[in-house]
């Protein structure tokens, strides 16, 4: 993952439990709404493969990486598939130590100050904070006094009509998942609706950024 980059447009979107015959015309989605950053969770079944896939699909014009990483064991396997970047719901501090030492981007998940704090520390590319809609926009300002420096990315919760709030608070990129990749609409193929719900994030950001 070039880091740069994706803070050029830094919106993630986050694929669980989605099925292989989807992944196709999902990826196709992705790239046509304008989306350049997913990652697949690794408690999807088959994930490995669905990366491996998506990164051959794509033929790197997403960048993509994986999720739900618990343990060296999904960490490797994702990274033999292909994975360029790695999320975590909380602090895995031997996947942690292994992607500051290999030079990997990783995003822990983090909550209390002090877990933020701990997962920046270690090395993060930015600490997630999940679920960020339990506390809102203004939880990121209150942590960004006293930890300015600290690079935030807001998962959970993230709306079309607040993506602007969370950036103006403080946060560095933002992301969504279920709320645009409903299962529903995977079920019957509704891939229009889902590229016009990416488009809505992209365009806020849009706005903001100009």
């Amino acid at each position: 993952m070039e880091v740069a980059k994706f803070k050029q447009l830094p919106i993630l979107g986050i694929l669980r439990g989605i099925g292989a015959e989807t992944l196709e015309p999902l990826v196709a989605t992705i790239e046509s709404a304008g989306l350049k950053t997913i990652e697949i969770t690794m408690n999807t079944k088959g994930a490995a493969e669905l990366i491996r896939k998506a990164v051959a699909l794509s033929k790197k014009r997403l960048t993509i990486g994986a999720g739900t990483v618990l343990d060296l064991e999904s960490l490797k396997s994702a990274l033999d598939a292909g994975a360029t970047f790695i999320v975590m719901p909380a602090l895995v501090q031997d996947v942690m130590e292994y992607c500051v030492k290999n030079n990997i981007p990783a995003f822990p998940g983090a909550l209390t100050p002090q877990e933020i704090w701990n997962a920046w520390k270690s090395g993060a590319t930015m600490v997630k904070v999940f679920p960020s809609n339990f506390f809102g926009p203004e939880y990121f300002k209150e942590i960004k006094r006293p930890f300015g420096d600290v690079e935030l990315l807001a998962c959970g919760g993230v709306t079309p009509q607040n993506l602007r709030t969370y950036f103006a608070n403080g946060a560095s990129a933002v992301s969504f998942g279920a709320s645009v990749f409903k299962k529903e609409l995977l079920a019957k193929k509704d891939f229009l609706t889902i590229g016009e719900s990416i488009k809505k994030y992209i365009h806020e950001f849009t706005v903001l950024d100009n």
